[in-house]
């Protein structure tokens, strides 16, 4: 028994040691975002209930069917008086004193000015801006798993640039310590040289710290906690290629979910003005009604029963209501334009967006190959440095100078490739193409 509680464990760890060594791709860390986050879920909500918006604005189509009781009981001295007053002359006819009637009709309405028609066109335009903007808020989700994702990458990069930094240093400060013992150098000197060095290893404790917390943060973005070593960050191994603006302007107006919404929404605003219109005109009905009048409070049980079967054709209209017609005809074309200006206004923005993004992406791959050569040129200088300070012909601030320099370049190099990535995410949102 205990070897087969032995074996259990092992195969339990074997299973999560496989797990956590299995790396989750950025592609995958979206589909997981998109199937965990409560938002996504309020957005499916919402066009749920554009559905039923939908089926309800169709309900006016269909026939309505009523069905009524009711049961009336007169007071006898009331209905005495009434009898005595029929006896000085009056024609009325003596209630009795329990009576009932039993109502049941179906309404079809066969004309109403279209105003059903416009409804149904406007909810389905309307389920349709739901589905866009549920396509909005996933494409916005996906871009930001891609950038926590990418800011991991960077705190990964940051981090092992400080350690090649502070493990230079370090060698760097062996070396003092002994030219201290022989007498090359002085105290003061070697003190240069530690505080560089305990600066060094501050700065790799607070980019450690700080790619923990972008690690959380990538977490909290998905719906669930994420360990570095899954992480295989293969998607930054290749430098993106140069894009096209022509193109992805094309593209942006045809899929960019937010202009595809609002123009429904125009859309939509047409059919509710059409709708409102419907005042103007006349309302016919088709109403078949069955009536059965008891003479007793529950129906069937008395003495006296009638019925009637009846059919109607009923026209109405509206005349005169306050100018309440007109006005909210007015209202609805008013929004209509209101919401075409919006639809300019969100287009332009949007390509000045998508222009000013090409600009800043150009500029980043410009910037990659600059970093790339200045790193060279600061190992080449570090290099030389370090020849001639072993030989006396530089100060020991040449040589800290240097290393700094090579840091810099490294760190410079880390951000450039961060920033291409960062422009060439929010591209391809701009054009939705997650």
């Amino acid at each position: 028994m205990k070897m087969f509680s032995a074996v259990v464990a092992c195969a339990v760890t074997s299973f999560f040691m496989v797990q956590a060594a299995f790396g989750l791709d950025l592609e995958e860390m979206q589909d997981i975002a998109l199937s965990k986050r409560e938002l996504v879920k309020r957005y499916q909500i919402n066009m749920e209930k554009s559905i039923k918006d939908v089926a309800l604005a169709r309900a006016p189509n269909r026939p309505s069917i009523d069905f009524s009781y009711q049961a009336n009981r007169v007071d006898s001295q009331v209905s005495g008086l009434d009898s005595q007053t029929s006896g000085l002359g009056g024609n009325s006819i003596s209630e009795p004193e329990e009576s009932s009637v039993l109502r049941g009709a179906v309404t079809w309405n066969i004309f109403n000015g279209f105003k059903d028609t416009y409804q149904i066109e406007s909810a389905q335009l309307l389920r349709q801006v739901e589905q866009h903007q549920l396509n909005g808020i996933e494409q916005d989700i996906m871009l930001n798993v891609a950038l926590r994702y990418l800011d991991v990458y960077q705190g990964k990069a940051n981090l092992e640039v400080a350690r090649k930094n502070l493990l230079t240093l370090k060698k760097i400060y062996r070396d003092a310590q002994n030219r201290l013992e022989v007498g090359l150098i002085d105290r003061n000197e070697l003190l240069k040289f530690k505080v560089d060095l305990d600066n060094s290893d501050i700065q790799v404790e607070r980019a450690r710290a700080n790619l923990q917390k972008s690690i959380e943060l990538l977490g909290r973005e998905i719906g669930q906690k994420v360990e570095l070593d899954q992480l295989d960050f293969k998607e930054f191994e290749d430098i993106p290629a140069k894009k096209e603006l022509h193109y992805n302007a094309s593209r942006m107006f045809d899929n960019r979910s937010e202009l595809l919404a609002l123009g429904k929404l125009v859309d939509a605003s047409r059919f509710q003005a059409q709708a409102q219109e419907s005042g103007y005109y006349p309302r016919v009905d088709l109403i078949g009604s069955y009536q059965n009048y008891d003479d007793d409070a529950i129906n069937g049980r008395g003495d006296i029963s009638e019925d009637e079967l009846r059919a109607q054709l009923q026209l109405s209209i509206n005349l005169y209501q306050g100018g309440a017609t007109r006005e909210s005809v007015a209202k609805a074309r008013l929004e209509s334009r209101g919401l075409q200006y919006d639809f300019q206004e969100l287009r332009d923005s949007l390509e000045t967006e998508l222009n000013n993004l090409h600009i800043d992406f150009n500029v980043s791959l410009r910037n990659v190959k600059v970093a790339l050569s200045g790193i060279e040129q600061a190992g080449e200088n570090l290099r030389i440095t370090r020849l001639k300070y072993g030989e006396g012909l530089q100060r020991e601030s040449d040589l800290l100078d240097a290393v700094a320099n090579l840091s810099r370049a490294q760190f410079n190099h880390v951000t450039a490739v961060t920033t291409v990535f960062q422009n060439h995410f929010q591209i391809v949102r701009m054009v939705e193409e997650f």
